[in-house]
């Protein structure tokens, strides 16, 4: 891992990836933790904090031009704003399966999958996981079969509980 890529990158990038890296860290651990706590609660409000500005700062980001200084990508970021606001209205109304369900699509589409999409070849974070060859590419895969597994996990026990109507 070389560092060097994204510290040289303008501030909005620094500010975009920085983000987006620790909601992808809070919030693997939002997802695996006992919910409905103050502890939740506090870490989630963190977390959409995050990926607030993760959105945000994506607009600042103009590399990538397809419409005008926008991509597709952006397009993700709008999505991401508008189901934060989905998913804190869904649990101030007490509707937790559907705060369940917009909180994970967003961390597994607005961070693993976009994020996926930042390591491809000639992409700027590519350039700062694998600059060593190999070690690091393969603690990455590492860890995102880590948190595919979690959340595999965390889904499954849900689907058993909403079954058998206890706590697993």
């Amino acid at each position: 891992m070389d560092a060097t890529a994204l510290v040289a990158s303008p501030l909005a990038i620094q500010i975009h990836a920085v983000s987006a890296i620790a909601a992808l860290a809070l919030g693997t651990i939002v997802l695996l933790m006992r919910k409905g706590t103050g502890l939740h609660k506090a870490m989630g409000r963190m977390w959409i904090g995050l990926m607030i500005v993760v959105a945000l700062s994506s607009f600042l980001i103009a590399e990538i031009r397809m419409f005008g200084p926008y991509s597709l990508i952006h397009a993700l970021s709008l999505y991401t704003l508008l189901g934060l606001v989905q998913a804190v209205l869904a649990i101030r109304r007490g509707n937790v399966r559907a705060h369940r369900r917009h909180m994970i699509a967003l961390y597994s589409g607005a961070l693993i999958l976009a994020g996926a999409f930042t390591l491809l070849p000639g992409r700027r974070m590519h350039a700062v996981v694998f600059a060593d060859g190999g070690v690091t590419a393969f603690l990455a895969a590492l860890g995102v079969a880590a948190i595919l597994a979690a959340l595999y996990y965390q889904r499954r026990r849900a689907k058993l509980r909403d079954i058998a109507g206890e706590q697993f």
